[in-house]
């Protein structure tokens, strides 16, 4: 993580127009940037016609180096409108080392008044951009952007895609040439899909040189204004004299694509299960989503308040990278409900209770930028607040609290998901290219493609049964908001959390319990919870009238988190587990083996589970994720990070380490 990421420092000419101070370079042509857009990257990777010609189930991926303000994707976006037919989608992936603040980008986007149905789309996404995969869906799920935040370099490697047509648009060569070097232009041809295009503005000499010693087979072309010539080109092929980069682990390779019937069953109807669904029918899958109980979101998914709780490492881990990803995509799909009531981005306060959790955070603060995170001393916390505190903290301005029924609902309400109550699947068999949902000798439902998303219920199906997933009780209180409570003014969080009154009730808890499976609420964690408020502020038990409750009175919930043995969620296609023992026996001998064997899915078979407390954060982007693995496109996070996720990280595991 690079603390120091800044967002771009921009000089504004006289018409309006934004300049880089850092490459001292102007962002589009002063003549005409729609133009020339349109002119060197739409016209010369034939956008026009490839669009036209997709499918209904078809999509079009475009990687572009250099987000800047947007405006090339603006542009393939307004063409992919007109010309495409419904049902098809666009990809867009851009990476970008200084990304424009939200502020800079309306004022430059205000430049271009026809593309303003898109650019208002976009702004209205554009939110929580923090350094690493940002995944951001419009147009009902028809265009997704992933912008890949950093340097060029460093994020590239990182992506598991196939690029359709490549927009080559960093500064000029002699501006910025870390833009144009042969190992950026090795990574475009790693990630080519074959016949992939490629355009450029530029007509320099080395810079066609470079990308035809990549495998790019480039020409010269006439330019638009005051650039003579242009390049464009495609990819031929991975050059002969190049290593070729390493291909995925067989146990982590895609598995082949469904081409079949693109129905899913989608077992358990929470926070996982719902964003299956929807990432799903957004790609025009016909989704049965299937609850035991009355309704969704019964369960950990039930509470009245669940809290955006960034809990990161300074080290970069792959669960610190899906926090920050998963907890930009959550923010950007909360935009779409409604404000004080489904969800409310308050900011979320973590206290420095301790000198270890204060020593935690002073790492934490110089490895993120501080529009992420920053900490507050005790004063500055308290005026945040809106209460006394003991002690100052982190503080996470983006963060907040979300009725996670409400986000639940709004995922499972989209087109295509039919919601299916009172279905308890017991068992699933598989007939022909069918999986059947059995409840003892009923047949409930069938599909090809079943998602297991049932929390540590999952367990129950022979398929996932090996699955490390454990089940840990939590009980909330709820308490009555009171004119002196009103104050609070943001979450505040010790060893446990207290929310900004929702519709006249706040939410205090929550209790970790490994041991009981009885779900009935206890006076004992109603006063463990109080004890936990009484850490966070005494001035809030006092405001709450808390210290004078009949805690055998107080009203509350309790509900199972799932989490995995290393708790990463556990979010990909299922292997047959036999057969995966059998086939790479030869790692259990030595782990340096790829043994060249395919890996024996069960076709058709994913898991979406073992989210634990982070299932707000995590859970809407593992929906993408599932949904990339089953459409093979580009994934949403880092592929080590997919990979510290698949199911068959334990199986691996198991081999090598015997554990």
């Amino acid at each position: 993580m690079n603390p120091e990421l800044p967002n771009a420092q921009l000089d504004w000419d006289d018409q309006g127009r934004p300049y880089s101070r850092v490459f001292d370079d102007v962002y589009f042509s002063d003549l005409s940037g729609l133009d020339e857009t349109r002119y060197v990257f739409i016209e010369q990777n034939r956008l026009k016609e490839r669009f036209a010609a997709l499918p209904a189930d078809g999509r079009l991926v475009i990687g572009e180096t250099g987000f800047g303000t947007g405006l090339n994707f603006l542009c393939a976006w307004q063409l992919f409108e007109e010309q495409a037919v419904a049902g098809a989608r666009l990809h867009f992936v851009s990476v970008e080392k200084y990304p424009l603040t939200a502020p800079d980008l309306k004022r430059a986007l205000a430049l271009w008044p026809e593309l303003k149905p898109f650019a208002d789309q976009l702004l209205a996404q554009y939110v929580a951009i923090h350094q690493g995969f940002q995944r951001l869906v419009m147009d009902n799920g028809r265009v997704t952007l992933t912008l890949l935040i950093g340097d060029a370099l460093e994020q590239l490697p990182q992506l598991d895609a196939q690029i359709d047509a490549w927009f080559l648009d960093g500064f000029a060569p002699a501006k910025n040439p870390d833009m144009w070097t042969a190992e950026l232009f090795a990574e475009l041809a790693r990630l080519a899909a074959p016949d992939s295009t490629i355009s450029t503005f530029t007509s320099t000499g080395w810079v066609r040189r470079l990308l035809n010693a990549a495998g790019f087979k480039m020409k010269r072309t006439p330019g638009i204004g005051h650039k003579w010539e242009i390049l464009r080109g495609a990819f031929v092929g991975w050059p002969a004299e190049t290593p070729a980069p390493m291909p995925a682990k067989p146990w982590f390779a895609r598995p082949a694509p469904n081409n079949g019937e693109r129905h899913a069953l989608v077992i358990g109807a929470g926070l996982a299960g719902c964003a299956s669904a929807a990432s799903l029918a957004a790609r025009g899958w016909q989704v049965s989503l299937m609850e035991r109980h009355a309704d969704i979101a019964q369960e950990a998914s039930g509470n009245p308040q669940g809290v955006l709780y960034l809990k990161l490492s300074a080290h970069g881990t792959a669960l610190s990278q899906l926090i920050v990803s998963g907890f930009g995509h959550t923010r950007r799909v909360l935009e779409q409900l409604h404000r004080g009531v489904d969800w409310d981005g308050c900011g979320v306060l973590q206290l420095a209770f301790n000198a270890k959790e204060a020593e935690r955070q002073a790492q934490l603060a110089a490895a993120f930028p501080a529009d992420l995170l920053h900490i507050l001393d005790q004063a500055q916390a308290e005026t945040r607040a809106g209460i006394a505190l003991a002690h100052g903290g982190l503080f996470y301005p983006e963060g907040g609290w979300v009725h996670p029924p409400a986000l639940c609902q709004w995922q499972a309400s989209r087109p295509n998901v039919q919601l299916l109550t009172h279905r308890d699947v017991l068992e699933l068999r598989k007939v022909d290219d069918q999986w059947q949902a059995w409840d003892g000798d009923t047949l409930l439902a069938s599909a090809p493609v079943v998602v297991l998303a049932g929390a540590a219920e999952i367990k129950r199906f022979a398929q996932s049964a090996d699955l490390p997933l454990k089940r840990i009780r939590g009980q909330i209180t709820r308490l009555a908001q009171t004119n002196e409570s009103q104050s609070l003014a943001t979450v505040v969080c010790a060893e446990g959390y207290v929310a900004p009154a929702r519709l006249g009730e706040h939410t205090l808890g929550a209790s970790f319990d490994f041991t009981s499976d009885d779900l009935t609420p206890t006076t004992a964690e109603h006063l463990g919870n109080l004890q936990l408020l009484e850490e966070i502020s005494s001035d809030l038990v006092t405001r709450l009238h808390a210290d004078q409750l009949d805690a055998d009175q107080l009203q509350g919930r309790a509900a199972f988190r799932c989490t995995s043995s290393d708790y990463l969620p556990i979010v990909g296609p299922l292997a047959d587990g036999q057969a995966f023992n059998q086939a790479y026996a030869a790692l259990s001998k030595d782990a340096r083996q790829v043994p060249d064997v395919q890996c024996p899915w069960l076709d058709g078979l994913y898991v979406n589970s073992g989210h634990g407390s982070r299932g707000l954060i995590t859970a809407p982007l593992s929906g993408e994720l599932l949904a990339a693995w089953l459409e093979n496109e580009p994934l949403p996070l880092p592929r080590s990070v997919a990979e510290a996720c698949h199911p068959n990280r334990f199986a691996l595991r198991r081999l090598i380490r015997g554990v």
